[in-house]
């Protein structure tokens, strides 16, 4: 197994509990910087992890690599390659099958408290989960209901509606809202550091950094065994 890793911001890559999950399954992976490497081709993975970043899913404009990106996520929608989104390529994934997205009824920075639908009981990934589970939210732009009728919503929060989706049938092509794979304290630190700008843009959100690193800090086992759980049946529902 060898995961394809695009990534779309310098400093938002694989998260520290990505980067130790993967490790710990001995999953071999590259990771490609869409803003300056061309995407291979897909078909010398096992599967494709889409991370966060910057751009909004309809700033073409802004970030010219949003094209060729959405090219290549449909294509490889359509070879039922399997698909993991995380924040921002949650969005992707679900704009390119038919989702609407949109700004959120307000920005969702911090932790919240996520619940799984009946849909995400059942779901591979999430069934070893509790029904409530801590999530890591940096997000203004959110997957907007009503959703296609091929969509399994899996998981929502009282900051989002739909924080974790996956199709019906296809339980391989997942996307979720949150950045848990970054959820460790170093990481929250580091993206509290490289993204004050557009934390400061919000002028209804105070965002108070130390209450930020102690929540990570509070909540850090309890998410990394959730990640860890989370990735490893996603692992065996793929391979």
């Amino acid at each position: 197994m060898k995961f394809l890793i695009l990534q779309h911001t310098p400093w938002a890559g694989p998260g520290r509990l990505l980067l130790d999950a993967v490790e710990k399954h001995r999953v071999d992976f590259d990771v490609v910087k869409v803003w300056q490497d061309w995407i291979p081709d897909f078909n010398g993975y096992g599967a494709i992890i889409l991370l966060g970043g910057s751009p909004n899913v309809d700033e073409e404009d802004k970030y010219p690599f949003l094209v060729e990106e959405k090219r290549f996520i449909k294509r490889a929608i359509g070879a039922d390659k399997p698909i993991l989104g995380f924040c921002l390529g949650h969005q992707l994934l679900a704009s390119i099958l038919g989702a609407q997205v949109g700004p959120n009824f307000k920005p969702s920075i911090g932790f919240v408290q996520g619940h799984l639908t009946h849909d995400g009981r059942e779901h591979p990934a999430f069934r070893n989960l509790g029904k409530s589970i801590p999530l890591f939210k940096w997000h203004s732009q959110t997957v907007l209901e009503p959703l296609p009728k091929h969509f399994s919503l899996l998981a929502i929060s009282e900051q989002c509606q739909v924080e974790a989706f996956s199709l019906e049938q296809r339980p391989h092509i997942l996307g979720v809202q949150f950045d848990n794979h970054a959820a460790s304290p170093e990481d929250v630190t580091a993206w509290l550091e490289k993204d004050w700008q557009w934390l400061a843009s919000f002028r209804s959100l105070v965002v108070k950094p130390a209450d930020l690193i102690k929540d990570a800090m509070r909540l850090r086992v309890q998410i990394e065994n959730d990640f860890a759980c989370f990735f490893a049946d996603y692992l065996k529902l793929i391979s």
